[in-house]
């Protein structure tokens, strides 16, 4: 029994495929038969033409769309971190001095006593090399003294009399004197 229904599956199968050729074959070709599916698709379409008594109604004109495509989001600057290659300045907001001077005069100039100095001297020679310059890349500490942060010293922390000012306050506020902070230096070899 399965091997009659196979036997008719493979004659309908045989038919099914041969019989489309076979009809196309037997009908004779029209002169104007169209060769392409854009053209039996064109021949399929229709056209209307709708009146109101006295006015003819215009075929809609198709136009043109648009689409709006939402802006991506400006990128956030990324912030300027302190080094020395930038000129010492604190992330390029105060400038870094150009003036003269030497050790002495700022000291006496921001109004440390003279017998201070040697202490002064020696935390400043450790903290900067007595460059007004100086910046911590990774902290951002600045100027003679390496305020943390440079914003606390009022002026500019790069000037160094301004900076060395801020120091005594430091110093005296911290430490008692800048002979304490000398001795905590010596001790912990930071201030």
């Amino acid at each position: 029994m399965v091997s009659v229904f196979s036997a008719l599956a493979v004659v309908g199968f045989a038919g099914a495929m041969v019989a489309p050729t076979g009809v196309a074959l037997a009908e004779p070709a029209l002169a104007d038969s169209p060769d392409s599916a854009y053209s039996v698709a064109l021949a399929d379409t229709q056209n209307l033409t709708v009146t109101v008594e006295g006015a003819a109604i215009t075929p809609v004109e198709r136009g043109s769309f648009e689409v709006y495509v939402k802006p991506k989001p400006k990128p956030k600057p990324k912030p300027i971190v302190a080094s020395e290659s930038n000129g010492g300045s604190a992330g390029g907001s105060l400038p870094p001095y150009t003036g003269g001077g030497a050790p002495a005069e700022w000291m006496a100039a921001a109004g440390i006593a003279q017998s201070d100095w040697q202490y002064v001297d020696y935390v400043v020679s450790r903290e900067s090399g007595w460059n007004p310059n100086a910046t911590n890349s990774s902290s951002g500490a600045c100027g003679l003294v390496q305020a943390l942060p440079c914003s606390k010293v009022p002026g500019n922390g790069y000037n160094p009399v301004d900076n060395l000012r801020w120091a005594t306050g430091y110093a005296t506020s911290r430490y008692g004197s800048w002979a304490g902070a000398y001795n905590f230096w010596i001790n912990n070899h930071w201030w």
